[in-house]
């Protein structure tokens, strides 16, 4: 079969053409909903917080280059069952992406203006997807799956192309808007009008309002790890660079977003009054700019096109990696000959996508299960790189930090802090979705014989989590009113008692690695490496 390797402009093109999708049709608004103006700050926050767990992952990426590699890592160093459990909570959060891109074009489809679209007008109601709006979802799924059907050839072409068509429309949006309606004084005079709700919305914005699910998909690069040409070097250079510029640009449209809106409304609606089903096209409308929100309807096709694209190869990548590591049914997993793709595995996660999406009907709850759900996933990461340190100091590290030590718990902070800004009850219903997983764990462990021994070497490397999952739930429950807790603990001193907590965990977890034959294979994959290709 004809080698496809993904360069490091494709692999640049791939990570934006991920992370620049409903994100920015929605998030600017749900943010001020929940912000004001302060939701600016939000976006930097959610960027500081993925970005400083995406420098966890750095180091690992670069040194198990491989398919499906997010949901690898874990068991490595702390066995199957944190393998699973990392694995299985990844896997919920991009089955719920693949919808939620869909969800977002059938929602500006709601909205089209034009007498001959009125048929679509009954596709939301009230902000939900209507069983009319749901069949088109459904459509969009199968679309995006079959794009990734015949070849990794086919998917880099798509999305380089398409990427630059994600790039141009929120820059002709940003600059066309800044000329035609630029009010700085929405930002307000005093910090009461700037924080308009208070301080903690500001945090609270970065999970709720879609802004962490925004930044999540720097880990399209890394998933994608085997089809790399170079991964020692352009790995660290594909997430590095994608997620800088997606960052300026997201800050760059929430202020512009911002600027735009008319001062009279907001003194009559306030920033939570402003009810928006298609933000930008709406607001592009209200400002008399019809050509503008004719490109924005049309690129509310687009840009969800090509994050749903991207994440449905990426989302069979770490199924099937679930099947390599016997979790799930073999056949699921089975990579096609002839095109190189997991194709049992796209399938499934489609079906699975349609049953979330008929589930959660919702952009921004839709949004808050895949924050969540990614988060638990990520608080392994910061562990597991820190355990290889110790476990396998010998083992090749193209990207090898001095100051590792200090951002890995502080990412697993970070993590776990961002987990609690989702919200009572968000938090222990996501968490709850993941335990559902375990018994397919255990069917299979059961199935292959697993001794009482052996599970208990497994208890011991995931007993942690498990326990840090139990105890997250009741922190977000007895939490501050701000977080939709009962007030037992109040803000801000809830976030302390999140940090404290965590660094205890962060602890524990790297006391409970395990050696395993799973740190075998992973020397394997470690001795395919290039040191000559480092950063």
């Amino acid at each position: 079969m004809k080698d496809h390797k993904i360069g490091l402009v494709q692999l640049i093109l791939l990570g934006l053409g991920s992370l620049i999708g409903s994100g920015w049709l929605f998030g600017s608004w749900e943010a001020t909903r929940v912000a004001g103006p302060a939701a600016v700050i939000s976006w930097v926050v959610g960027a500081v917080v993925i970005g400083v767990i995406a420098y966890t992952y750095l180091e690992l990426g670069t040194m198990f280059p491989q398919s499906g590699g997010m949901s690898k890592f874990a068991q490595y160093t702390h066995g199957s069952l944190l393998g699973f459990i990392a694995s299985w909570a990844n896997w919920v959060s991009l089955i719920t992406l693949i919808p939620i891109e869909a969800v977002a074009a059938v929602q500006y489809m709601a909205t089209w203006p034009w007498s001959w679209a009125n048929w679509t007008h009954h596709f939301l109601t009230n902000g939900t997807i209507t069983t009319e709006g749901l069949m088109v979802v459904f459509l969009f799924i199968i679309i995006f799956t079959l794009l990734n059907y015949w070849s990794v050839s086919l998917l880099t072409r798509f999305t380089s192309a398409i990427s630059f068509v994600k790039l141009g429309v929120p820059v002709i949006t940003i600059i066309t808007l800044m000329l035609s309606g630029f009010h700085p004084a929405n930002y307000g005079t005093s910090l009461h009008e700037f924080m308009p709700y208070g301080s903690a919305p500001i945090f609270a914005a970065t999970t709720v309002s879609g802004i962490i699910f925004s930044f999540n998909a720097f880990q399209t690069i890394i998933n994608f790890g085997s089809e790399v040409k170079h991964p020692g070097k352009d790995i660290f250079r594909g997430v590095v660079i994608s997620m800088v510029i997606t960052t300026i640009m997201y800050v760059i449209i929430q202020s512009t977003y911002i600027t735009s809106m008319d001062a009279g409304d907001l003194s009559k609606y306030g920033w939570n009054g402003i009810d928006f089903e298609s933000p930008f096209a709406d607001l592009a409308i209200l400002m008399g700019l019809n050509w503008l929100s004719v490109l924005l309807y049309t690129d509310a096709f687009v840009s969800p096109f090509g994050t749903g694209v991207s994440f449905a190869a990426s989302t069979a990548r770490v199924l099937q990696a679930m099947a390599e590591d016997k979790h799930i049914p073999a056949f699921i997993g089975k990579i096609n000959k002839k095109y190189g793709m997991p194709r049992m595995a796209m399938i499934t996660d489609a079906v699975l996508s349609m049953i979330m999406v008929a589930t959660f009907r919702s952009w921004s709850t839709l949004a808050a299960v895949i924050a969540t759900a990614t988060l638990i996933a990520y608080m392994t990461g910061p562990v597991t790189v820190m355990s290889l340190r110790k476990m396998a100091p010998n083992f090749k590290r193209p990207f090898k930090s001095n100051i590792m030590p200090f951002m890995a718990p502080l990412a697993f902070v970070l993590a776990s802090l961002a987990t609690y800004w989702a919200m009572w009850p968000t938090t222990v219903e996501v968490i709850l979705i993941i335990v559902l997983g375990l018994p397919f764990y255990f069917f299979y462990e059961w199935r292959f014989g697993i001794t009482a021994d052996k599970l208990k070497i497994q208890f011991k490397g995931a007993g942690w989590l498990i326990a840090y999952l139990v105890v997250l739930s009741i922190e977000s429950f007895i939490g501050s009113h701000e977080f939709s807790g009962n007030g037992l603990v109040p803000y801000p001193l809830d976030f302390v008692m999140v940090a404290v907590v965590a660094i205890i965990f962060y602890i524990w977890g790297l006391k409970s690695r395990v050696q395993t034959h799973y740190l075998d294979d992973a020397k394997e994959v470690n001795d395919t490496v290039r040191m000559d290709e480092g950063i």
